[in-house]
């Protein structure tokens, strides 16, 4: 761990510290700010005390971060073109980091003191395309290359369109929960209960229900968020100490070998499917073909960067004898052959074999550019983990009594919960970035209409406004402490 110092000067070295420590502190209050969407339910259903479930979402946290896998967090750096990634220097990428953690930070602070059950996901997307824009304005360089559009479109995409699923979804299984179970109890708020039979807990299957669909948010949540503060520490240790962390250094032979030996299988799946792959990639390279130095990705080129990665590997059995450059220019070639090959994958004409056959491939490839150390995944875990139990009443009492104009069923709470576990789950296995909060919020509004309990439109006009805004005014001033603080450079 305290290699990635070496070869920094004393003010890099702290900077790099203080970045992390900036990334910790968010993925803390992350926890506190996201995770009280995962308890409210549990607690104004009486199905858990609260201190006791702030705890047991902390810990479930804790091990969605450990078992969650990295596909969301390698979503998140590859917003960054692989170009801007390896090429910006040492004070620009700390500019950078800092800039977008700052903002993210300030805002979710905001939104937590006022209790708005803000996203902490569009906050960080924001914050990175903030710096990503600034960063091309300030560059001349055109918008496409100064952000991962597709990438962007792609999470924007999946921010949108998960809340109208969790409305839609947690609305039709409360309905479906109605038709089902018929008895009365179920179906009864806290204070309903006990004024029938005195008791103040819900029916103990359905208990059993809530506690276990709240722990599920809250592992999904670890396992989404937690691999977004994974995603940063990695753009951090890339950006601030490259020396390190371009590549996994701790790759052994067999993981060198095999990432050179799916370069050349690529090469001769796009030789056999020639005539499919033509109109992305020129297959017939000549033989004195060089590449330059400063090349770009151009998935035309894929064939000559294949060639180059297979020379640039022969005989290589760790990346710790390269040297910084040898290592940055393998991760741009590996990088570039990824995307031109994920750009065949979705042209006409394959088999489902092939599609499979190139999917294996790319993991292959990426195998050692995609990757954390097992400290970061820990320090992440106990950053979220603890965090969750922490400051968690404010948004927890927006949730459980300020988005329905009456008090939440054991059904409704069920239905909610269930519906955020499935979709965050889902979200996390396709390795796309949701929001735990709009996605319960909008679950828990669903039920409320869906109840006829009707909504409290004050509420749920403050929490639309806060997901409308909340990607401009991150942008805004991620980009605005860009711009500031290159003045400085």
């Amino acid at each position: 761990m305290l290699e990635m110092f070496t070869g920094l000067s004393f003010f890099m070295g702290a900077s790099l510290f203080l970045a992390l420590a900036f990334v910790l502190a968010y993925e803390f209050i992350n926890g506190f700010h996201d995770t009280a969407n995962a308890v409210a339910t549990v607690i104004y259903t009486k199905a858990m005390n609260p201190h006791l479930a702030v705890i047991a979402s902390g810990i479930f946290n804790f091990l969605g971060v450990m078992l969650g896998g990295l596909g969301v967090a390698y979503a998140i750096v590859h917003l960054l073109p692989v170009d801007m990634l390896l090429n910006i220097t040492s004070v620009h990428g700390m500019v950078l980091v800092f800039s977008l953690l700052t903002a993210a930070i300030i805002w979710n602070l905001g939104t937590w003191y006022f209790g708005i059950p803000a996203s902490s996901s569009h906050t960080l997307i924001g914050s990175l395309l903030g710096v990503c824009l600034a960063n091309a304005l300030l560059s001349d360089i055109p918008i496409s290359e100064g952000v991962n559009v597709k990438k962007a479109i792609d999470i924007m995409l999946s921010l949108l369109i998960s809340p109208l699923v969790g409305f839609g979804v947690a609305a039709l299984v409360l309905l479906l929960l109605k038709k089902i179970f018929t008895g009365p109890k179920i179906h009864k708020t806290p204070q309903e209960r006990e004024q029938i039979d005195g008791k103040k807990h819900p029916p103990f299957w359905t208990r059993v229900t809530l506690v276990a669909s709240a722990m599920g948010v809250s592992f999904v949540h670890g396992s989404n968020d937690g691999q977004k503060g994974i995603g940063l520490i990695m753009l951090v240790l890339i950006g601030l100490a490259p020396a390190q962390f371009v590549l996994n250094l701790d790759s052994g032979k067999y993981e060198v070998e095999r990432t050179r030996d799916a370069a050349a299988h690529l090469q001769t799946f796009y030789r056999e499917h020639e005539a499919k792959v033509s109109s992305l990639i020129n297959v017939n390279v000549p033989a004195d073909a060089v590449l330059p130095d400063d090349f770009k990705c151009d998935a035309k080129n894929s064939m000559l960067e294949i060639n180059t990665l297979i020379s640039n590997m022969e005989g290589m059995t760790h990346y710790r004898d390269l040297e910084l450059n040898e290592r940055r220019n393998i991760r741009r070639l590996l990088l570039c052959i990824d995307d031109a090959a994920k750009k065949v994958s979705k042209l006409d004409g394959f088999s489902g074999k092939d599609k499979s056959d190139l999917d294996s491939l790319r993991k292959d490839l990426t195998a050692t550019t995609e990757y954390a150390p097992f400290w970061v995944i820990v320090a992440v875990a106990l950053a979220l983990g603890l965090g969750t139990m922490m400051g968690w009443k404010r948004i927890v009492y927006t949730v459980g009594e300020k988005i329905g104009k009456s008090s939440m069923t054991y059904s409704q709470g069920m239905s909610a919960q269930i519906t955020a576990a499935t979709a965050i789950g889902v979200a996390s296995v396709t390795g796309m970035p949701v929001s735990t909060t709009h996605v319960l919020s909008s679950a828990v509004a669903g039920t409320m209409v869906a109840n006829k309990s009707g909504l409290q439109f004050s509420t749920v006009k403050t929490i639309l406004l806060a997901w409308v805004l909340t990607l401009p005014a991150t942008i805004g001033l991620s980009g605005g402490l860009f711009y500031i603080g290159t003045l400085f450079i």
